[in-house]
């Protein structure tokens, strides 16, 4: 029998005062177990001090598409901005790549520099790192099957999955590990329920990728964004918050995830909740 250990991913902590409290809340409910600070957001430094404060296990969240870099000599005249002096945004990031307009030294320079002040907020290398607004491409088991995702967003998502499998080599050649299975776009804001999270488990582990034990010990993280909304001009990453980050999908995730029914069906089904510092 497999046991499943999953890792649910707190992510954008940082962005702003009321995301850091709503993330918090979760992980004290026993409903996140795992966060990823945005260091170039409004609320990174207050973030570090609240996962040291609960000892909630943090990772980088690295940021190449929203807000400003932190990396000095790169925050005018770089590739990495557009026009207005901010990165080109979750898609004009694909797009600026595709078109290799990109200069791969210089995001280098700042990802190194997100790490380097990763480690003076929080005192430690992060132990793990993913993307803002998917930047280190995970494929989602049964995405394909997701009929309720708009077709434009659809599109998004198999732009992702599409880059992910790409990277495998690439990862695997460096040494970089990751979770055998990954879920999160398709059950992302108001598409996120109790029963939309079980079944986007269920079904993964039905489906196991080719690399992923068929026995023993199946690890599977699932990214979340749960918050209080935003409240402009508090927030963001240098550019003030998005609109998700003020809608009510994010208190509408905070809400799911705490549900009592939810954390009754990982003990049911051998789930065992840890973070990437557990593996």
């Amino acid at each position: 029998m497999l046991q499943v250990k999953l890792i649910i991913t707190g992510d954008d902590f940082g962005y702003c005062p009321r995301r850091n409290q709503g993330i918090v809340d979760c992980f004290l409910a026993g409903a996140v177990s795992n966060v990823s600070l945005l260091v170039n957001g409004s609320a990174a430094a207050d973030a570090a001090k609240l996962a040291r404060r609960y000892n909630i296990p943090i990772g980088l969240h690295a940021n190449l598409s929203e807000g400003s870099p932190v990396c000095e000599v790169l925050k005018t005249n770089s590739s990495l901005l557009n026009q207005d002096g901010f990165f080109h945004g979750k898609m004009g990031f694909r797009t600026a790549l595709s078109k290799g307009l990109l200069k791969m030294s210089e995001v280098k320079q700042e990802l190194k520099a997100q790490v380097e002040l990763f480690r003076e907020l929080t005192g430690h290398l992060p132990p793990h790192m993913d993307g803002h607004q998917h930047v280190h491409v995970l494929p989602e088991p049964g995405l394909h099957n997701c009929d309720w995702i708009p077709p434009s967003l659809m599109d998004f998502y198999l732009g992702v999955e599409e880059d992910s499998f790409n990277t495998v080599d690439v990862f695997t050649k460096h040494g970089i590990r990751w979770a055998d299975i990954y879920i999160g776009l398709s059950t992302m804001g108001r598409n996120m329920s109790v029963s939309s999270i079980q079944s986007a488990i269920d079904s993964a582990v039905l489906q196991l990728p080719p690399r992923a034990p068929r026995s023993g010990t199946v690890t599977i993280e699932l990214m979340v964004h749960p918050g209080y909304p935003s409240v402009p001009p508090v927030g963001g990453c240098g550019e003030g918050p998005d609109d998700f980050s003020q809608s009510w999908e994010r208190l509408h995730e905070l809400q799911t995830l705490i549900k009592p029914e939810l954390q009754s069906h990982y003990k049911s089904r051998n789930i065992q909740l840890c973070s990437f510092k557990d593996l």
